[in-house]
Formats: structure tokens, sequence, C-alpha cells
């Protein structure tokens, strides 16, 4: 059925306006990234710090090489092709462009919208990183590229459209970005069938990249004011509303998207919808001032106290900051927005001190060991469920929440800053190389980076006669990849510190658009604050292949590590043999003692 706009006019005007027009000019030669030898180079002092600056452009440079749609005259990535240029015709609208979401070609906006929300959230508190860096335009680009296609799939106040492309079609494909398989359906939300954490998500990312445009700050002496556009931001705020409006009073009620879109829950069913409520009214609040601020604040604590969300920080029970868990993010937004704008929260009984007590409490936890998350012998941060199959990414989203924290000086005493520092510093060299793998897990940016992404794109593999199969050999097929997908994080290693590079395993090696989020905005920080070299400076190359383990990994892609319980299949039959024939002679047996008893009966 083909969709009418039901958009107030001046809204529809908005969004039909060439959105994409008066961003920042892009450099010109334009930055590529250097060739990954380079990251075996001190900065020498430089300042800016050269390779932090290296590594926010590579991480950017990883958005670029996601893109789908139609790609600009000015595209970086010379081996990527427009791609997926029908995209929502099947419901009348034009849904080409956004980003491919992981080392697939769907198009997902529950997780986009987290990634966008994360990346504005951290230029908000570290945006003098990107002038630093001299990346700021690509940052702009890199926001619109997403944000444009979010204002084509909320075409209506009361319509989201959160996946195109059919996700059992897409995996079963693994080629290039020139023959990507249709149909790619278009699924959508609306007021009958809500999905109140996408539309809420949504809100947030429009919210928070709004504030962006807008030249609000959450610390003044660290933001930027370069990406300031009054008119983008507010259609951004239009959108924001509307979808904030939409998920608290759809005719159809609250509920999670995948109930209305079931097709989504195969790659990414959210757990519920008070945390993007709450972290979607925060930024709203973010974006206005007076009592509009005020009465958003409002909203955020009702649906913090009602969805009993503080449960989630508590030691034992705390949970990760990801695209579908949103919780230990509420408090120290809040916090940033009670310190940064006190009339905001000052008619409310929940102050700046409650969110400071709610953050630390979580934040302790984990830095004293007193919860249900523990360090691996390498010193990696892992959370048990929630690491198994992204261990990197708890592990970077927690060293960006605490950094924030700390660098923003929220927190109660100077000792507990320290400390909060030195954890999440932590954690970011051990992504960064200080592992005992010496493996910086970000792709192209060291000689021991990993070397096989999952990543259809970047492959190279072009299925034979037409066909969607992936090759027999995953691994080997090619034997090389054709191109270096710069900037891209993996998943990162085992429980055990192991990692074993194979492309097979989506589990350790594929990307993903928030696994990359988190690193940028440490990189940014790192750049205001004027830290030393990231600490793959200091890794020997090849010192990977020296240690690569043995074997293969045991997880949910890769079973051939895993240790077989009980007896093998011949084992197996070689008991059932035995057991019959002991199960023969026992009733031999039996019917023998039968058979005397019953005859000295009859004698």
């Amino acid at each position: 059925m083909r969709f009418v706009s039901t958009l107030p006019l001046s809204l529809l005007a908005l969004t039909l306006s060439p959105t994409g027009l008066a961003q920042l000019a892009l450099p010109k030669p334009p930055y590529t990234p250097p060739d990954s030898s380079s990251g075996t180079q001190p900065s020498n002092g430089t300042t800016p710090n050269a390779q932090w600056s290296t590594l926010v452009g590579n991480l950017l440079y990883f958005y670029d090489e996601q893109r789908s749609g139609k790609l600009p005259s000015d595209e970086r990535v010379p081996w990527r092709n427009d791609s997926a240029l029908d995209d929502g015709s099947d419901v009348g609208l034009d849904l080409t462009g956004g980003y491919y979401d992981a080392g697939d070609y769907v198009k997902y906006t529950f997780p986009l919208s987290f990634t966008l929300m994360s990346i504005c959230w951290g230029a908000l508190d570290a945006g003098q990183g990107y002038e630093l860096a001299n990346q700021t335009a690509y940052l702009d680009d890199t926001l619109r590229w997403g944000l444009d296609w979010l204002i084509k799939a909320h075409p209506s106040p009361n319509t989201l459209f959160v996946q195109v492309g059919d996700g059992n079609l897409d995996n079963a494909y693994w080629g290039t970005d020139r023959n990507i398989p249709t149909p790619r359906p278009s699924y959508q939300i609306n007021d009958t069938s809500p999905g109140t954490d996408a539309a809420a998500q949504t809100s947030a990312a429009f919210a928070a990249c709004s504030a962006l445009y807008s030249n609000r700050t959450l610390s003044a002496s660290t933001s930027t004011s370069l990406l300031a556009n009054s008119s983008y931001a507010s259609v951004l705020r239009a959108h924001a509303h509307d979808l904030y409006a939409f998920a608290t009073g759809a005719s159809g009620g609250m509920q999670t998207y995948q109930t209305a879109v079931p097709q989504s829950a195969e790659a990414y069913a959210s757990s519920g919808y008070h945390d993007e409520l709450a972290i979607a009214a925060l930024f709203l609040a973010l974006t206005e001032s007076g009592s509009n601020a005020t009465t958003f604040y409002t909203d955020a604590v009702k649906w913090y106290y009602s969805g009993s969300l503080g449960q989630q920080l508590h030691a034992g029970d705390e949970t990760v900051f990801n695209w579908d868990a949103k919780v230990p993010g509420i408090p120290v937004l809040a916090a940033q927005l009670a310190s940064a704008y006190p009339d905001v929260a000052s008619g409310s009984n929940v102050t700046l001190q409650a969110w400071q007590q709610a953050a630390q409490g979580y934040f302790d936890a984990i830095v004293n060991g007193t919860g249900r998350s523990h360090l691996t012998d390498g010193g990696l941060l892992l959370f048990p469920g929630d690491s198994d199959e992204a261990s990197l990414n708890p592990a970077l989203n927690v060293a960006m929440l605490m950094m924030r924290y700390a660098r923003a000086n929220l927190t109660s005493s100077q000792d507990i800053r320290d400390r909060y520092i030195a954890f999440a510093q932590g954690q970011l060299g051990y992504v960064l190389g200080k592992n005992p793998m010496f493996v910086p897990y970000v792709v192209g940016t060291h000689p021991n980076s990993p070397s096989n992404p999952h990543s259809a794109i970047s492959t190279g593999y072009a299925p034979p006669n037409g066909s969607l199969s992936a090759p027999d050999d995953l691994d080997n097929d090619p034997p090389q990849e054709a191109y270096v997908l710069y900037g891209g994080v993996v998943g990162g290693p085992d429980a055990n510190d192991r990692f074993w590079d194979l492309r097979s395993d989506w589990v350790q090696n594929e990307v993903a658009l928030d696994y990359t989020a988190p690193l940028l905005t440490l990189g940014a920080q790192a750049l205001v604050w004027g830290d030393s070299d990231p600490y793959y400076t200091q890794v020997k190359a090849g010192a990977y292949d020296e240690v690569r383990p043995s074997g293969w990994p045991c997880d949910a892609a890769v079973q051939k590590g895993c240790k077989r319980s009980g007896l093998s299949t011949g084992g197996k039959i070689a008991v059932g043999v035995v057991v019959s024939v002991v199960g023969l002679i026992l009733i031999a047996m039996g019917g023998y003692w039968v058979w005397r008893v019953r005859r000295n009966n009859r004698y």
C-alpha cells in the first residue's frame, strides 16, 4: 500500500528541503587513511597528537565505507559503488542512502539511531577533538549522511521505517555491493502498530544532534561551535518532537518495536522501552530552555522511576550500555544536564546529587569488581552474556561513559576521578594493543590489526554465476581481502583474551556502526586532553603472529573449537551395542528362570 504523507506543512517543507546543503566544506585534498605501518611510529610529542588525529580520521572513514545509496561525487572510498538504489520503492518512498549496519547490506534504524546519538553526544562534550584532528567537516558529513536518511525514514509524525532489507536473504549473500539481492522490503512502525523503543531512540538521536547543531554545550571548554547551523537544528528538533509524541501517544499503546516488526527481532530485538524514553526526554530537555526543558526533564525522571531502571545500575545487576540498553547513560547525561543547566532540574526532587549517586554506584561496582562484570586475565572488562558476541563493545562503552563523567568533573572526589580515568584508559589501551594478542582491534591502523574482518563489502568475493551463496571456505576464498576496511572496530577476543582473526567468525571479526562509535568519542577526548600516543605505537609489528592461538574458537559463529561433552558418535554406538547384548542376555536368563520356576511348580 502506498503511503500518503500527513506531515504538517511546516515540517513537510523542512523535510523536503535540501538538508544536505550548507554543511561544512570537505578538505581538499581529502583525508585518506595512511598505510598501517604508520601505526608503529610515535608522534614524538606533536600537538595536536598526530596518532590520535589519524585514528579519529580512520574511524570516520569507516562510515564512508558503510554508505548505501547514490554516493556523492566527493566520495573518498574508491572501491565503493552506488548501491540499493530502489530502497523504499515497495512503499512508494525514497529510502535510499543511510548506512549498512555491519558486515552485510541490511539497514536498521534502531542501532543506527543509537550510533548517531552516541557520536553527537561525544561531540557535545569533546567537539574540539575533531577540530584538533581537522576532522570536523568529516564529522558533519558522517552525521548528515545518517540523519538525512532517518529524515526519509520518518515521512509522517506517526510512521517510522525501522528496517530495509530481508535479513535472511541478505545473510545468504556474500558478495560485492553491485549485486545486492532483492527484494529489499521496507518495514514500518505506525500509530496502530507502534514501536515505543525505536521511536524514542530515533527521537533521542535527532534531539542529541539538534543540540549539537544548535551549539548547545555540556562542556563549554571542550565543545565545538563549527557545526552551528540553526536551520538544520530546527529540522532535527521537529523530528525529535514528533517521534517522542509518537512513542508516548500512539493509539496502539506502548510496545517493543519487534512486536510490530518481528523481522527485526532476528538481529536487534529490544528488551524494553523505558530507557529509550528517558534518554530521549533528557536530550529533548537539552534542546529546549525554560519550562519546556523542565517538562522534558520531569518526563525523564518519570520514565526512569516507573521503569525501575535504577535497579539495573546496582552491583550484581549492572547492565551494559549499547544499542538495546541505555540505562547506564541516563544518570551520566542527567548529571551533565543538571550541572550545566541547573534551572532545568531546580524544581525537581531528583537533583544532580541523585544522579551522581546512581552513576557512581554503577561505576564503582565495575572498578571495584563487586558486581557481575569482571576483568579477563589480560584486563578486558566482560559482562557475562552481554560480552559473548562482541567482547570489546561493552568495555568501550563503559570507558566512554566513565571518561565522560570523570572529565566533566562530576565525581564526588579527586581520587574517584583519577580512578575512573585510569580504569577507562586501561580499557582503551587494551582495545588499542595492550593485550595478550598484541592486536589493536581497529582494521588498518597497525600491521597487527585484524586483516580478515567479517564484511561482504570489503572481501571482494563475487559469487559464481550470479548465485547468492557464500564460498565453501569463507576464511580462504579469497586468500586476502580485496580492500582494507579502515577504521572498522571488530567484535574482539574471547573470554580468555584469544583472537583468531577468522573471516568466518562474525563474533570476533564482524564490524558494525555501533562498534566504532564509542572509540570515536574516546579518540576525540584524548585529543582534547592531550593524552599520550595510542598504545599501538609501542606494539612490535608481527607480535601477533608469534602468539596467534592454534586450533579454533568456540562461539556462536564457529564451533570447531568447542570441547565435546560425553562420548563420540563411535563411542555411543559401541555402548549401544554392549547395552543391547547385555539386555538380550538378561532377558534370556530371566526367561530361563521363569521356565525353571514354572517347571518346579508343576512338579
